[in-house]
């Protein structure tokens, strides 16, 4: 659920260049691997790992290659790759790879770019067709709302914590998280402290209600994304049931001892 929380993206989405360039040796150990078991295994038919051992460290080279999600490499260009992880293992690379820092970066924010334009497009067309979905209300600020259940209850504020159930996807429908993901209870959170697509659409619903919401990278993750899982300039759907608004939790009067409750009802999700 931290995803959702408005300082996520800058503390911990986007894979930095540097971490591509540490993960590089280790990387090369996977890439080396393929390339002694012959031509099949080179080409991503290597064998399924058995023991946990042998997990792990494929989950080590998984985990790694996502370093290079930014990149978009075609599987020419991963090939060429390929060949500088080898050469640099083995501490025999035929380019000077400090001299081309600036250049790799280059290419990352273009790559990255690039990912951002064709995301836009692709979101804005989608948020175009749900905002003509009977029923859909488009804001001010661009983002889609269609509710699914009219609640009956209250209406959160700026300032309230809310528990909720839902589901976030990509428009291609890829699931990226879930309250089903963590544990299958309602998620508490404030409202006042997710991203701003989240925060206005809770603001539209009242408890017990359940919408679909459509929200545009600008009221997401922006230009930098939150990779591997979000793209840049993504437009991203959401499921949300609002369950519950708990009660706020009352400050000691001047001068009193002890310390009030932490984390609210439920005393999960972001702060």
């Amino acid at each position: 659920m931290k995803q959702l929380a408005r300082a996520w993206p800058v503390a911990a989405a986007t894979i930095t260049l540097l971490t591509a360039l540490i993960a590089v040796p280790v990387v090369a150990l996977a890439a080396g691997a393929a390339k002694a078991a012959g031509p099949q295994a080179a080409a991503g038919a290597t064998a399924v790992p058995s023991s946990e051992d042998d997990k792990t460290l494929y989950a080590l080279g998984v985990l790694i290659s996502r370093s290079l999600d930014s990149f978009q490499l075609s599987s020419a260009e991963f090939k060429t790759v390929q060949a500088g992880l080898i050469d640099g293992f083995n501490r025999r690379p035929s380019v000077d790879a400090d001299a081309y820092n600036t250049k790799v970066q280059a290419l990352q924010r273009t790559r990255i770019a690039a990912i951002d334009q064709s995301q836009k497009a692709a979101g804005q067309a989608y948020l175009d067709k749900a905002a003509a979905l009977p029923g859909a209300q488009k804001t001010s600020t661009g983002l889609v709302y269609i509710p699914v259940t009219a609640g009956t209850g209250s209406t959160p504020e700026h300032g309230d914590r809310v528990s909720v159930n839902y589901e976030g996807k990509l428009i291609d429908g890829t699931v990226f998280d879930s309250s089903a993901k963590h544990g299958g209870q309602p998620v508490t959170l404030n409202v006042g402290g997710v991203i701003p697509c989240w925060g206005e659409a809770l603001q539209l619903m009242k408890v017990g209600g359940k919408s679909r919401v459509i929200c545009p990278s600008s009221l997401a993750y922006g230009d930098r994304g939150a990779l591997p899982t979000i793209p840049p300039g993504a437009t991203l759907e959401f499921s949300i049931e609002l369950v519950d608004i708990p009660p706020k939790t009352a400050l000691p009067p001047p001068g009193a001892t002890g310390s009030p409750p932490s984390g609210g009802a439920g005393g999960t999700g972001p702060n």
